[in-house]
């Protein structure tokens, strides 16, 4: 594969470690305190650019601007120029799209081919949603009243916005949350992560260009304990919507008590990948592989608990291991590289104690296993795509979410077993299933308990389809009608005519 423009220069261009500024109320602003945080280029370990660190009074500067704005001009957008400024959004979006591709694999480690991949879905989310702006509408009910009296519903904005977003997916992630709040009259005060803050920082640009009015959109970077802490709590934002794991939504659903507003997660995962005997092995071991492998397995869909069926297990485990010893594990600004760096050392510290943890438990390692090291690797954050066969469903690799390139491979021996063991878990955001038998796809649809179930394919994400999860993965959709729902309220109105 060959890029057609110099990534390499764009990223020289792009971060020479120097300040950036975060956005609050239309302005481009340091923290009141004056601290900032560094962030890291995590193939390189060079220092991209220094942010702001929030503090909650920053937070609350943030919050007050979301709320003048909110009742401010904002207010008097109509869907259709709601509609209008979403498009123009798009068409900057696809004016910058490699920018914001090399920001996104700088800053996070995932290879440039697949962050300039994203275009696809990105450009269509801003469209759905902003062909949704001029779509959403009440109801008009008949009642059983007497007399002559009609009633309708309104649906309006829910209000403030608080977003909070992981490091792994910077611009999908951020439009994931400002579009919808866009479509529906809401305003944004975007949290991302303090590990990749710079790409939404860079979209905030983007977002002023295209006319969005001042406050609607606020990027504030800084701390999960600390300026997310105080963005969850915060008594005048009216919903926090959540990207990240169980643990932190846990808290932020906690935090949100307090003026009970509207919270949707969208949280950790531990998904399986059921392999039928019937399945066609030479398509599904590629899959199944980046079920995990895409991103460093940094995905929350990462399809890491593998359960195929005896008769083929030791073929297909064997081949998921070539497949990962296949795989070109590099900088993510090579336009060859399949692999990537973890997002951190700390990240690279947590994988390798899960794969030490494998080893001792007796799980049998087919490929990987290892940090690398060598001129290429040595001031990054690199693990070897790992496989291991013979897990126990008991073993931590097969229970815990390792957010990191490990797959667990098991074998069963019936469907019945397969599905009870891919339920047995705290968490249902997706699952994945291989088999020709359409039959029994639908059998393993209905049965499977997880948000969204892929068969005889995996990462399919379309602006239309609502996607969440289920049990400890979080509740709440984002995707299709549902999602603009997230961001309103329902207004029952009655009058009399009589």
């Amino acid at each position: 594969m060959t890029l057609t423009f110099d990534a390499k220069q764009m990223a020289a261009e792009l971060y020479d470690g120097g300040f950036r500024p975060m956005f609050i109320g239309g302005q481009w602003v340091a923290a009141q305190s004056g601290e900032v945080s560094e962030t890291y280029n995590p193939a390189t370990g060079a220092v991209l650019a220094t942010v702001p660190l929030a503090a909650p009074a920053d937070i609350d500067l943030a919050v007050t601007a979301a709320r003048r704005a909110l009742e401010g001009p904002w207010s008097r957008f109509s869907p259709y120029e709601r509609q209008t400024l979403l498009l123009k959004i798009a068409d900057l979006f696809e004016a910058n799209w490699e920018s914001l591709s090399v920001s996104d694999t700088l800053n996070m480690g995932m290879p440039i081919m697949r962050t300039l991949a994203n275009k696809r879905r990105v450009m269509g989310m801003l469209r759905f949603y902003a062909g949704m702006a001029t779509a959403l509408h009440g109801e008009v009910i008949d009642n059983s009243i007497p007399g002559e009296i009609v009633t309708f519903t309104r649906r309006e904005p829910i209000g403030v916005v608080g977003a909070i977003i992981p490091w792994n997916a910077p611009t999908a992630a951020s439009i994931w949350k400002i579009a919808p709040a866009l479509a529906t009259g809401c305003t944004v005060v975007l949290k991302p992560s303090e590990d990749a803050p710079l790409t939404p920082l860079l979209i905030a640009k983007l977002m002023q260009e295209a006319g969005v009015p001042d406050g609607v959109v606020n990027i504030v970077t800084g701390k999960g304990s600390v300026a997310g802490a105080r963005l969850a709590e915060h008594p005048d934002v009216n919903k926090i919507v959540f990207t990240g794991s169980t643990a932190t939504g846990q808290s932020i659903a906690r935090a949100a008590v307090g003026n009970l507003k509207r919270v949707s997660l969208e949280l950790g995962g531990k998904s399986p990948v059921i392999v039928c005997r019937d399945a066609d092995i030479d398509r599904a071991v590629p899959v199944a592989a980046m079920a995990v492998f895409a991103h460093s397995g940094q995905i929350c869909i990462a399809g890491s608990r593998l359960f195929v069926a005896r008769e083929i297990h030791e073929e297909f485990v064997a081949k998921v291991g070539e497949f990962a010893r296949s795989l070109r594990i590099g900088h993510g600004i090579e336009a060859d590289t399949d692999i990537g760096p973890l997002i951190s050392a700390r990240q690279a510290q947590v994988v390798e104690s899960f794969i030490a943890s494998g080893q001792s438990e007796g799980a049998a390692l087919v490929a990987g296993g290892m940090r690398l090291s060598g001129a290429l690797y040595d001031k990054g954050n690199f693990i070897a795509p790992t496989v291991f066969g013979n897990v126990k469903d008991e073993m931590r690799i097969a229970r815990e979410e390792i957010f990191g390139p490990v797959i667990s491979a098991m074998p069963f021996d019936t469907i019945e077993e397969a599905v009870e063991r891919a339920n047995a878990s705290p968490y249902g955001l997706a699952a994945g299933v291989f088999t020709q038998n359409l039959g029994m796809a639908h059998k393993l649809v209905r049965r499977i308990k997880a948000g969204s179930i892929w068969v005889n394919m995996y990462h399919a994400l379309d602006p239309a389809v609502p996607f969440g999860g289920m049990k400890m993965s979080g509740y709440g959709r984002e995707g299709g009608i549902e999602h603009l729902h997230e961001y309103l309220e329902t207004k029952a109105v009655w009058i009399q005519t009589e």
